[in-house]
């Protein structure tokens, strides 16, 4: 567990909101306002009328009938999937989802099948195996957290219909970074369509620079998870002063169209450079580039080569991936000249 050092390349804070000075002074004013603490759960005595501000603002936003602002993503998707689900239900999981999703899933009850990453025929061909089956769910990232590549929304939403099924769709990663001003790759994937997505998890942690998550969906599903979904029932409710400055996140993130021109232009730079010298990208289509390495001592000693050298990118392995990786992320703070330099270390080791 190192702190942060050197140039950032392996955070998710995309745009730079962290550091941004006008979110920190809302931070700063939220807590003047409210305490530092809520005190309590939403559902006793920690609920406040700018949780309600943010959910509202924030489903305006990403154009959903509603939503419920949590502590965190992994909260978000385990408290909404394990009450949603039940051991009724056969739910459809991408081999490469992230835990908390994996997590929501077993605490459901449900028949975990997964199918092969990002393959939307292997998908359907279990889809008509179980398409007798009343309960159905699939659970999938839009851009997924390791590999940085891309799920076929407009797919998954057919097959949604197709067989009926309910969708889950975690969008930490695309928040703030895709789609018109920043609402997430189902607003540039599919825009005319997003209602009938069931539910979207949206990170706060990431490109919107602060903490807590949202679970967009219709009213009456808000109303469900608002007493049914145990992480956030029986949790503390986050700092009043998050939701605070979650309104002025919201605020700047969507007039952020030129940094994610710059952090989508790097990333597409950082790639190609890395293929015209032999390294593997995978997939990636995003501001998360993996290297892909293979041995985990490569990746170790990589990762620290790196650091001596200034720059702060993690080795990611097994059990957390199946090949091991640098995995680069970029963030709008980072410039082409600083890339050039870490390409040509990559190059040489």
């Amino acid at each position: 567990m190192d702190p942060p050092s050197g140039l950032d390349l392996c955070s998710n804070d995309y745009l730079g909101l962290s550091q941004n000075l006008k979110l920190q002074e809302a931070l700063k004013e939220g807590i003047d306002l409210y305490g530092a603490g809520s005190t309590a759960s939403r559902l006793v005595r920690g609920h406040r009328t700018v949780f309600e501000e943010l959910e509202s603002e924030f489903s305006n936003w990403v154009h959903s009938e509603s939503s419920l602002f949590l502590a965190n993503g992994y909260a978000a998707n385990v408290g909404t999937i394990s009450c949603v689900a039940d051991p009724s239900y056969m739910i459809f999981c991408d081999r490469k989802n992230h835990a908390s999703l994996m997590d929501g899933v077993r605490l459901s009850g449900g028949k975990k099948i997964y199918y092969r990453h990002c393959d939307m025929e292997h998908l359907e061909d279990l889809l008509k195996k179980y398409s007798g089956h009343a309960n159905k769910m699939i659970v999938t990232e839009s851009i997924f957290s390791m590999d940085g590549d891309a799920s076929d929304l407009p797919a998954l939403l057919s097959l949604k219909e197709k067989y009926g099924c309910l969708l889950y769709l975690d969008e930490a990663h695309s928040i703030g970074v895709f789609g018109e001003k920043g609402a997430g790759l189902s607003s540039a994937q599919v825009p005319s369509e997003i209602s009938n997505i069931d539910f979207r998890m949206s990170s706060f942690g990431k490109a919107l620079g602060l903490e807590g998550a949202m679970v967009s969906t219709s009213a009456d599903a808000r109303k469900y998870l608002l007493h049914s979904a145990r992480t956030f029932v029986f949790s503390t409710a986050p700092m009043p002063a998050i939701a605070h400055a979650g309104l002025t996140s919201v605020q700047l993130v969507q007039e952020m169209n030129e940094e994610r021109k710059k952090v989508l232009a790097l990333a597409e730079h950082l790639r190609s450079s890395l293929q015209a010298i032999g390294k593997d990208t995978g997939n990636s289509s995003s501001q998360i580039v993996p290297i892909l390495l293979g041995s985990e001592a490569h990746a170790l000693d990589l990762a620290d080569k790196l650091a001596g050298e200034g720059f702060q990118a993690k080795a990611i392995r097994p059990p957390t991936v199946d090949v091991s990786r640098i995995r680069v992320s970029i963030n709008a703070k980072v410039e082409k000249n600083d890339l050039d330099r870490f390409i040509r270390i990559i190059q040489e080791n």
